[in-house]
Parts: C-alpha cells; structure tokens; sequence
C-alpha cells in the first residue's frame, strides 16, 4: 500500500479506498507519521463521508484503509487551505508537488 500512495502522491493520480466501510475518493497530498500512527491526508472530492460534506479534506490512518488503488484520473497538484497550512506532522514522508 505505501508503494501505491508514494506513486499516486508523486504522479497526482486520484485514489479510490475503503475507510471504516465507506468508499472514499481523494487527491492525496501529504503521507507522514503523527504520534506514531502513518496517515495520509486526502482532498477528498467523492464518495461517502461518516462526517461533514465533500470535498473537504480528511486525515486517514493508513491501518485502517483498505482496498486501495490509484485511478486514471490525475489532479492539478496542491490546494488551497484555508488556515493557510495543513495540521502538524512528526514526519513527512510525501509531499504533492
């Protein structure tokens, strides 16, 4: 899975997974560690949300994403945040271009 995202992150393909039983749909922007736990976070843009409304971005643990695969679909490379920068990270292992 880390090879799939590393991809995805440095090809700005879109990425299709399962997350606590729902199928999301994102841009993935930055892969890193916080407190331990590798999570990835995802513009997502499509598919189902526990919570809030799409597109908005959504922070994933990577231990409970299943079912991942990059699509054919590319995206423009990094977004707008509002606050002007992402939540901290210990480590960034990727970063969208």
């Amino acid at each position: 899975m880390e090879m799939l995202i590393l991809e995805a992150i440095k090809n700005k393909k879109m990425i299709e997974f399962v997350y606590q039983n729902l199928v999301r749909i994102g841009e993935p922007h930055v892969y890193g560690v916080t407190n331990g736990v590798k999570q990835l976070l995802v513009y997502q843009t499509g598919g189902r949300s526990s919570n809030g409304g799409l597109p908005d971005w959504r922070r994933f643990d990577l231990a409970q994403m299943s079912r991942l695969v990059a699509l054919a679909q590319t995206f423009p490379g990094r977004r707008y945040v509002p606050s002007g920068r992402h939540s901290s990270w210990d480590l960034r292992i990727a970063i969208v271009d």
